[in-house]
């Protein structure tokens, strides 16, 4: 079995739908409301979790409800947490809005105690990370900590995966550290400046990363799928109607990320994150959208 850990945030979402964004000063009335787990981090453990590896999550969280949803959604999920709790501050919630028509989202995140991940959190759990197969981080919680976390896992010999999210300038060095990163659209734009319209376009920016330091530029896509730097587009499944995109890129790192640490090549892995990400935007939600396993290898096996 495979062992990932994540460092990340966890979030509670909640979630708004409605035809479309109110503007500043107006109200408008929601068609639907729903609160659940989620955090980008915390959304790729419970995906790598229900893909049957082994992981643990690094975090912070308060003493309050929110905590107490982490916890339980992370049981379920076969997460093992790794986590300081502080009665001084409160889990982290985020809104989502979602467009009723698209299912496209715009998202608010309020990290909470997670905003106090620091570099010592990291240090203190070295022996930790240096037992896995893949470290994953993103970018919701303190840039000095996911930095710290590369460093740790790198030394290690611990692959390492960056996901630029949300999008954010990086520290010198820090994709020098990445042997996988995986960007949006929006995100690769924002590190390498080439707006992808083409596959060209995506071919010129994971080069470009390339050239920056990372080992192997993923990019994905959306409904195309992903890009991966070596092979070229890696096709998205259709597995029926979008109900919510909110979670995919999550499922997709989650899914990839279980790969990896089960021994399959990048490319056996990203489709493994394809078809996680597939299955996801055709449910509600964040973390509960994730499929298992049997659902993976199933839609695989088409």
């Amino acid at each position: 079995m495979g062992h990932v850990v994540v460092l990340g945030v966890f979030v509670a979402d909640t979630a708004y739908r409605s035809d479309r964004m109110p503007h500043i000063g107006e109200t408008v009335l929601g068609n639907s409301f729903a609160l659940g787990p989620g955090g980008k981090g915390s959304n790729q453990a419970v995906a790598a979790g229900k893909m049957g590896v082994q992981v643990s999550m690094i975090s912070r969280l308060g003493n309050d409800d929110f905590a107490k949803m982490a916890l339980e959604i992370w049981k379920k999920s076969g997460v093992s947490p790794h986590v300081k709790q502080s009665s001084d501050d409160y889990t982290g919630a985020a809104f989502i809005f979602i467009e009723e028509s698209t299912g496209d989202n715009a998202i608010i995140i309020s990290p909470g105690a997670a905003a106090k991940i620091s570099p010592s959190d990291l240090i203190s759990k070295t022996e930790l990370i240096n037992s896995a197969d893949v470290f994953v981080t993103q970018l919701e919680q303190p840039m000095d900590a996911a930095f710290k976390g590369l460093q740790i896992a790198k030394l290690g010999g611990v692959t390492t995966v960056l996901n630029p999210a949300p999008a954010a300038e990086l520290p010198n060095g820090m994709l020098d550290l990445c042997d996988y990163i995986t960007p949006n659209e929006i995100e690769t734009e924002a590190l390498t400046g080439i707006s992808i319209k083409t596959m060209e376009d995506a071919k010129q920016a994971a080069e470009a990363l390339k050239k920056m330091g990372v080992s192997t530029p993923i990019i994905t896509l959306g409904e195309k799928g992903a890009y991966l730097y070596g092979h070229g587009l890696v096709p998205a499944f259709n597995v029926g109607s979008v109900v919510e995109t909110t979670g995919a890129g999550d499922a997709f790192n989650g899914g990839f990320s279980a790969a990896l640490s089960d021994g399959m090549t990048p490319l056996a892995a990203v489709q493994m994150g394809c078809a996680t990400a597939g299955i996801s935007v055709t449910r509600a939600g964040t973390a509960p959208s994730m499929p298992d396993r049997i659902e993976v290898d199933k839609l695989l096996k088409r």
